[in-house]
């Protein structure tokens, strides 16, 4: 093997010949040490030794990065190891995943310090995102509402929104949220605002199982839930069970009151509430396409498990008044209730009930205390209570209720017109069905 004074003019100089794959000129001053040239690609510094009676070659670099005195050193530097009886080629590999691991341990550190920036508002974000689908538009919107920061102008009367219960977590890094902290948080809204701090809690809860389920929050979130301690549950106490309804004596009132409204869609929306026993978001929802006035009846979107539904629907009949009342309305949209808004159904008149049992001398009544009416309303009539659970959408609460009573539209019908009758006797209010030739009109009391 011929050997030569490498010198950067012979370096440069070095070329494979067209008739053969690779050349090598060997340097006659560093053992091993020798320059590399291929048909395809650059030159290279090698080093070529025996290691346990095999010959060892190992690429040490392009001449454009390392010099010669540089590559004569490190070919001095892979002799000795030999010498030392030790695997250039080990050593090699052993830099270079020290090298890699390095850089892994970087990444790492930079991800785990992402993670640990990470704020509660964004991973709620990611959160509602991700579950969107397999809620309803009432659940994302209530988990919307949990977190707005206040201090909007009110759309209606005057002053600024106030922050709403999960507000403080929004800025906060989410690997900070522990049950302590959620602890000092119920402390304060369980005084303020106990219902609503009672579902932000519940919300919460369930963001928090979530975290766990998830690659990206699972490290930086408590083991155990912070919403679920006994100190958070006993900060904001036990809801109480509602028992706002209207008394047999109030429907005059009431009714009067109602009928006063100027807002004529949120008048019946009340009217109609009372008088199916329909949940408040139910009958929000109601289309005009679910209104059947052939067969009389209502399709509201309810529970699949409830009983009378199907596919997430249960048929209600409709009863006289009802089909009145909602004959009446323009169809100005898909809704039956619309807003000024075409594209959606009129928000949740609260303050109007409000506004009602205000001039009808009152308590506070709740929408969903208009429901609760609808079966308090009842007793008097002694209606079954299965069919009064079935038109409302309740579960069935017995075996011989889920198992062996199957009511059509036409047998709920016959006991829902009685309740609805009976209502109206006892609020006052002049309504014949068969008046007109069956068209449906009030009538005025002389």
């Amino acid at each position: 093997m011929a050997k030569v004074t490498f010198t950067a003019g012979r370096l440069a100089g070095f070329q494979c010949p067209p008739d053969k794959q690779q050349v090598f000129l060997w340097d006659s001053t560093a053992k091993g040490l020798g320059l590399r040239a291929t048909q395809n690609g650059q030159p290279a510094f090698i080093f070529e030794g025996k290691y346990q009676g095999k010959t060892v070659r190992i690429t040490i670099g392009s001449p454009d990065a390392w010099t010669i005195p540089q590559a004569q050193a490190k070919a001095r530097e892979l002799q000795r190891l030999i010498d030392e009886g030790k695997d250039p080629r080990s050593q090699k590999q052993e830099a270079i995943a020290a090298v890699i691991a390095k850089k892994e341990q970087a990444q790492a550190q930079q991800q785990k310090e992402e993670r640990e920036a990470l704020t509660f508002g964004q991973a709620w974000a990611h959160y509602m995102a991700e579950r969107r689908p397999y809620w309803g538009a009432r659940n994302y919107a209530d988990h919307a509402a949990m977190i707005q920061r206040g201090g909007q102008r009110r759309k209606r009367g005057q002053g600024l929104t106030v922050a709403a219960p999960l507000a403080v977590f929004v800025p906060m890094r989410l690997i900070d949220i522990n049950a302590e902290a959620v602890e000092q948080w119920a402390a304060k809204e369980g005084q303020e605002r106990g219902t609503r701090a009672r579902l932000a809690k519940r919300l919460l809860g369930a963001f928090f199982n979530w975290c766990k389920e998830q690659p990206a929050y699972a490290a930086i979130v408590p083991e155990q839930n912070p919403a679920t301690t006994r100190r958070t549950a006993e900060a904001l106490g036990k809801a109480e069970a509602k028992q706002d309804a209207l008394l047999k004596e109030q429907l005059p009132a009431w009714f009067d009151a109602v009928g006063k409204l100027r807002n004529t869609t949120a008048a019946a929306y009340l009217q109609c509430l009372l008088l199916t026993g329909a949940r408040p978001n139910e009958l929000m929802q109601l289309r005009w396409d679910d209104v059947n006035t052939q067969w009389r009846g209502l399709s509201l979107r309810d529970k699949d498990e409830s009983k009378g539904g199907r596919d997430g629907r249960r048929i209600i009949p409709l009863t006289p008044y009802v089909q009145h009342l909602i004959e009446r309305l323009p169809k100005r949209s898909a809704w039956v209730f619309g807003s000024d808004l075409l594209s959606q159904p009129i928000s949740r008149p609260t303050r109007l009930l409000t506004d009602v049992c205000t001039v009808a001398g009152i308590e506070h009544l709740t929408l969903h205390g208009l429901r609760r009416s609808f079966g308090s309303l009842a007793e008097w009539l002694d209606l079954p209570a299965g069919v009064v659970a079935q038109i409302q959408g309740h579960k069935p609460s017995a075996t011989a209720e889920k198992h062996y009573r199957v009511r059509e539209l036409g047998l709920l019908r016959q006991h829902h017109e009685r309740l609805e009758g009976w209502i109206l006797e006892q609020a006052g209010v002049p309504f014949d069905p068969e008046a007109g030739g069956g068209k449906l009109r009030l009538v005025k009391s002389a």
